[in-house]
């Protein structure tokens, strides 16, 4: 299971922080729209899968915390 926790963070982690970039970039170069979506819904949508990429994190820590146990 702190495998699967640990992977899961990594991968939301990244395709969060790689949809922040996006939309930074976007919104930086005059863009409001990309596709059907605005900039500011694709921002947070990249910074929620930032938070539960941190979430997964914290819980595979506290897992391998009760393993000792």
């Amino acid at each position: 299971m702190e495998n699967l926790l640990l992977w899961i963070g990594r991968i939301v982690g990244l395709g969060g922080a790689v949809l922040c970039g996006v939309a930074a970039a976007a919104r930086l170069s005059g863009r409001y729209w990309l596709g059907s979506f605005q900039m500011g819904t694709l921002l947070q949508a990249g910074m929620a899968a930032m938070i539960l990429g941190c979430l997964c994190f914290l819980a595979a820590l506290t897992e391998r915390g009760k393993v000792g146990r």
